[in-house]
């Protein structure tokens, strides 16, 4: 129960519903709550066709390269680490993704929810705690935070009052996050590093 409890956690970081709600906002606009409900659940879908397809392909493809699950934490760490310390100098691409436009597009949301450090911290959830042949825990993790990301999404386009807030909402958000997962990052080189060199 505490590593499902510590995978979700992990995996509801990495995807980050607050932020994905605050760019569904901005592109969603003052559409309609049918369209909301349309448009969040193609974003959710195809989110958690992308983590799936980390959690239950992922260790495969290690195996396939010849890539032990330590080195790759190490690998997939520094990659979290980069990810974190770029949400928390505001230096990463998260506040010019919403397309600027006048089609605003759902992809920029789908590739940050489903970024290479989320399918990271997918697979290395997957490869840690894979039982009975299925990485049980990271797929009780995706789901949960693919289905909190899709109910934050409606909600926060919704209960979208004035949008000039958005950007400072964003950017306060994404620093805090940032800081969290540069410390998943760092944990995970961490403990392959450990594990490795044992």
């Amino acid at each position: 129960m505490e590593q499902q409890l510590q995978a979700i956690a992990t995996v509801l970081s990495l995807v980050n519903p607050a932020i994905c709600g605050v760019l569904f906002a901005q592109v969603e606009g003052e559409s309609s709550r049918r369209k909301h409900f349309v448009d969040a659940t193609k974003a959710a879908m195809a989110i958690l066709a992308i983590l799936l397809g980390a959690a239950l392909a992922g260790t495969r493809v290690l195996d396939l390269f010849g890539v032990s699950l330590d080195a790759f934490m190490v690998a997939g760490g520094g990659v979290l680490a980069w990810m974190g310390f770029s949400m928390l100098s505001g230096k990463g691409s998260i506040a010019s993704s919403p397309a600027a436009d006048s089609t605003p597009s759902l992809t920029p949301l789908i590739l940050f929810a489903a970024s290479p450090g989320t399918i990271t911290g997918v697979i290395t959830i997957a490869a840690a705690h894979t039982r009975l042949q299925l990485p049980t825990t990271a797929l009780v993790a995706i789901g949960v935070a693919v289905a909190t990301t899709w109910l934050i999404m409606i909600l926060t386009a919704v209960l979208a009052g004035r949008r000039n807030d958005a950007g400072f909402l964003r950017d306060t958000i994404t620093r805090l996050m940032g800081l969290l997962v540069l410390s998943m990052g760092v944990q995970f080189a961490l403990t392959g590093f450990r594990s490795f060199t044992v």
